[in-house]
């Protein structure tokens, strides 16, 4: 997952936190990448490894998308200066991004949705999904068609292994 980058040989893009649940409750439409605007402990929790996205959301306000309900645990050393975990954090789009997502996010039933939240050569990025909910008809569904996908390819396994 992370590629090492030419100048220094160190991975480019390290995940810290992944929503995992996403693609099972929502169909994925359309996927953005969105700069992040954190303070400094809040930084430093993520090189750690310490957020989570599987109640987060993002929603469009003053023209603006905010990522909400994704928590990043306290910096121990931060002390004082610490952030709150749950606060609402502030994504960069581009204008012409954000009014294209405004316009679809006004459709009935469609959401954005954080994917994950990376590292691209030290940058954090957070990925964002333009969803559609999911029934639980397709939730079924897509079960079925993943469990069939599985054993044609261990038929397929066995046969070419004889």
């Amino acid at each position: 997952m992370a590629k090492p980058s030419p100048k220094q040989g160190k991975p480019a893009e390290l995940v810290v936190a992944q929503n995992r649940a996403a693609s099972y409750n929502y169909h994925l439409l359309e996927k953005l990448e969105a700069g992040m605007v954190l303070l400094g402990t809040e930084v430093k929790s993520l090189r750690e490894g310490k957020a989570n996205l599987r109640d987060a959301y993002a929603v469009i306000r003053g023209g603006a998308v905010w990522l909400l309900n994704c928590h990043i645990s306290d910096y121990l050393p931060g002390g004082l200066r610490n952030h709150t975990p749950l606060r609402p954090r502030k994504l960069l789009l581009k204008k012409e991004e954000i009014e294209k997502l405004q316009r679809k996010t006004d459709q009935k039933g469609l959401t954005l949705v954080p994917l994950r939240i990376y590292f691209r050569d030290g940058i954090a990025k957070c990925e964002i999904a333009l969803a559609q909910g999911k029934k639980k008809w397709d939730r079924r569904q897509t079960e079925r068609d993943k469990e069939a996908k599985r054993e044609v390819g261990e038929a397929m396994y066995k046969f070419r292994h004889r």
